[in-house]
């Protein structure tokens, strides 16, 4: 990793501290070792940030490519440990890294929503993280992440605003079942062990089957 990715975690980790009430639930549950999908819903720009100093593991996270256009936005992404996915075709260069990263026992982190919620709840999700944990074997984990949509305009540190980073139980998906059909319904119970985390005004698409099991939310 680049040399700024260590002191850009260090900076973000103090100002979190400073200007946040920053919190990390569930840490027990990250793998320390082995290929890892962090699959995590999407509020805020702040989400990439939080999400990179709320785990203990060196992160790569996939990042719309319109952040590398720019000479410092590339960079600056670039240096967080970004690399660049279109969203309106099949990128087989991006898939290619997430996967070559995947297989030398590395994490990798996505936000299978594929853009940020524009009403804090969670959409409708891309099947890309199914077809990636399903073709890499990676042990997928889920996160939820409350209180970045606050991270916003000239005076939001004033607030200090409450930044919750839940952390699930990891899984498996099956390599077996990655067709179409497949694909869907893992897209599927990814996003509900997703929404189990979540409080029921984030859940969404998924408010109601947020278990797994189809039971109705509470």
């Amino acid at each position: 990793m680049h040399w700024f990715y260590y002191v850009g975690r260090a900076l973000i980790r103090l100002l979190l501290l400073v200007l946040t009430r920053w919190q990390v639930v569930g840490k027990g549950n990250i793998p320390r070792d082995g290929a890892l999908l962090v699959v995590a819903n999407h509020l805020s720009l702040a989400d990439p940030p939080v999400l990179g100093v709320s785990l203990p593991r060196t992160t790569l996270f996939m990042a719309k490519e319109e952040l590398f256009r720019g000479g410092f936005s590339r960079y600056f992404v670039r240096g967080f440990g970004a690399f660049p996915v279109s969203r309106d075709r099949v990128d087989r260069a991006a898939l290619k890294t997430a996967l070559d990263w995947l297989a030398r026992g590395n994490a990798l982190v996505m936000f299978p929503e594929g853009k940020r919620s524009p009403d804090h709840a969670l959409q409708p999700a891309l099947p890309g993280s199914a077809l990636i944990a399903a073709r890499s074997g990676a042990t997928v984990l889920p996160v939820a992440i409350t209180g970045t949509e606050r991270v916003k305009g000239k005076t939001w540190w004033l607030r200090r605003p409450g930044i919750t980073v839940v952390i699930g139980e990891p899984f498996r998906l099956d390599k077996c079942a990655a067709g179409k059909g497949g694909l869907e319904e893992m897209t599927g119970f990814m996003m509900e062990h997703i929404a189990a985390l979540l409080p029921a005004p984030y859940r969404g698409a998924y408010k109601g089957r947020y278990d797994g099991k189809n039971r109705e939310s509470d």
